[in-house]
């Protein structure tokens, strides 16, 4: 099955206004696609590490998924915990995407209820609608 997920930028470094992305993957996929899939639709470069949790609000990080103790050990799980054995959630719990944890980049990520059959000739991930700006990871000043 296909997932929709609704993946909503909350704050960071450089954060100036709201980016929305909406993506169907599918629910075989991993943490890490699901990582490829938000940098890709907000033009990041995948240049640092990345967590995913949940929570009641984004400072609050009551499940860690792929928990380790290092990066290599966190990385490796992301290739192996798909999106439907994160989902459902516990009540009351949002999914989180943190990326950078020096700039922290924190998106929400919200599943629909609504479940679809996959299309034999569309390839997932999917963006299926934008708002907004891609967020700037890295932006320029002007020196003058």
């Amino acid at each position: 099955m296909i997932y929709t997920l609704t993946v909503d930028s909350r704050s960071g470094m450089y954060w100036e206004h709201d980016c929305i992305r909406v993506i169907e993957i599918d629910e075989r996929a991993t943490l890490n696609e699901l990582h490829n899939a938000i940098q890709d639709a907000v033009g990041f470069g995948r240049d640092h590490l990345y967590a995913f949790y949940a929570g009641r609000n984004e400072s609050n990080r009551k499940v860690i998924f792929g928990d380790a103790e290092s990066w290599e050990e966190r990385e490796e799980n992301y290739f192996n915990i798909s999106l439907n054995q994160v989902f459902p959630l516990p009540k009351g719990l949002m999914l989180y995407y943190l990326f950078d944890f020096g700039d922290k980049w924190i998106f929400k990520i919200k599943k629909s209820r609504k479940l679809k059959e996959p299309e034999l000739t569309v390839a997932y991930p999917k963006i299926i609608e934008s708002q907004g700006a891609n967020p700037e990871q890295y932006p320029r000043y002007n020196d003058e």
